[in-house]
Parts: C-alpha cells; structure tokens; sequence
C-alpha cells in the first residue's frame, strides 16, 4: 500500500499480522474494528516521527504508551510501505557497549503523505504571474509549456502504438505519471479517463490547466478531443473524448508546441455543449 494512502485513508484497512485475531477473540470486536485501530496507532508512531525527529523503540514507546512489541511491529508496517526508514543513532560523547539502537526517521515518501503546502504555493505563483505578466493569457501560456515539457515523455510511447491503440498508450503513460487514467470504448469513438488529479486543487481556480492539458492531448493523438468533464469542475471523473475519426488516416503525432489553437478557458473543464 502507497505510504500516502496509509497514512491519508480514513477506510478501513484490514491488519493480518500479530496479535490482530487473538485481540479480537478477547475482546469480542470486529476484525475491521481492530484493523482500524492498528492503523490509527500506526499513524500516530508516524505522527510522533514528524513531531520529534528520528526515533528509537524505546523513545516511541515512552511517548505513545505502547509496548516495544507493539512499536516494532508498526515500525514494521511502516518500513514495509516506505514511509519509515531505520538508521544508526548518532552517539555523542563516550559510546557505551552494544551496537547504539537504531533510530528511525521518515522517508520521502512518509513525509509527503503528511499535509504539504504545495497547493497554495502553485497558486499563489500562478496568482502572481497573472497579476505581473498578462492575465488569464499568461497563465495559460505557462500552462501550455508546462504540459508540452512534460508530455515530451508520453509521445514516443503514443507514435509507438498502433492506430487502434494510442489512447490506451497514452492512458498508460499518464497512469505512471499518477493520473491513474483508463482508455475505454465509446459509440462514437473512445474516452480518455483519468481518476485522479494530481494538480486538482490549482485547477479549481485555474481552469487553464485542463485547457492545456486538453490541447496536448489533441497534439499527441493527432485529432480535435473534446473536454467532457473535469474534477477540478467538480466531477468524479476527467474525461476526454476522442472521435472515432481520430483513427481513420493515423496521422503521426506531431511534434509538440506551447502555442496551439485557443479555446475559452471558462469552458475547458467540461463540454460546452
């Protein structure tokens, strides 16, 4: 499980491990009432690792009122996902015999999974650029360029594919980029799906974003696409149609620009129609 998703879910996961079953025969509980409170603990030793730095078992325990046993068995869990790591303590002063215990610090991974300000720095970037260097049309000239750079990656995979097979190679290739996306069949042509934003937040207020975005779709795939819905617009889903037409002629995908034909920005989130 993705250390985000431990940390950020508030479903019910279920635990396998340790002493899960024997506390529930004890105390009469549901299984999925002890999985949740595994994973509620969990999250506070991941917690106290943020508040106070790399720690050991021993400080964990003490802070938390847990049993070793019980620290080292999330400590577990959490290297397992990522979102811990072990290290050797530093010692100052005389070291003391035996192996100094470990300490343990969170990872990348862990520390993304907590809130981050990265939302309201975009948009207060975007803000500024809007307010210095042109409006809306400023914006979504960094938006166009954001996409083209980082669409250069989704082309060879799409020229690579066959005719019948670029939305899927492109679903694919935003997939590995966290847009968990699907391409799937539709009377008239094809939807492109993405069920997951990364950018979601900077979206809702910048629909820029999904205008760009579109627009790079369109150069990839070598057709006009047309914005269905949008989860910046409040939708569950991003969807894209693509004509059926798209796959007539095959054109080859071309190259990549950050000035494209411009379409209202007010619209892009979803179809206008």
């Amino acid at each position: 499980m993705p250390c985000s998703e431990e940390l950020r879910n508030n479903g019910v996961v279920k635990y396998d491990g340790g002493d899960g079953e024997g506390a529930a025969a004890s105390t009469g509980a549901p299984q999925e009432e002890i999985a949740t409170g595994e994973r509620s603990t969990r999250n506070r030793v991941a917690r106290s690792i943020l508040d106070h730095g790399p720690s050991t078992v021993a400080e964990l325990a003490g802070r938390l009122g847990l049993t070793h046993a019980a620290v080292r068995r999330h400590l577990d869990a959490l290297v397992a996902d990522d979102v811990v790591q072990p290290r050797e303590q530093r010692v100052y002063g005389a070291r003391t015999r035996g192996r100094p215990a470990k300490a343990f610090a969170l990872t990348d991974c862990g520390r993304d999974a907590f809130d981050q300000s990265y939302d309201k720095l975009a948009m207060d970037a975007l803000s500024w650029i809007a307010a210095r260097e042109g409006g809306d049309e400023a914006v979504l000239t960094f938006a166009r360029a954001r996409f083209a750079e980082q669409a250069a990656s989704y082309r060879e995979a799409v020229e690579a594919a066959g005719p019948e097979k670029r939305a899927e190679a492109l679903a694919k290739a935003l997939s590995a980029d966290g847009y968990a996306a699907t391409a799937r069949s539709a009377p008239v042509g094809e939807q492109l799906c993405q069920h997951h934003c990364p950018v979601v937040h900077v979206a809702e207020k910048f629909p820029q974003l999904c205008e760009a975005e579109a627009e790079i779709f369109s150069q990839l795939l070598g057709t006009h696409v047309q914005r269905l819905a949008t989860i910046a617009h409040g939708d569950g889903v991003c969807t894209t149609f693509i004509p059926k037409a798209s796959h007539a002629s095959a054109p080859p995908a071309p190259q990549l620009s950050t000035t494209t034909h411009k379409a209202s920005a007010s619209t892009a989130g979803r179809n206008p129609a």
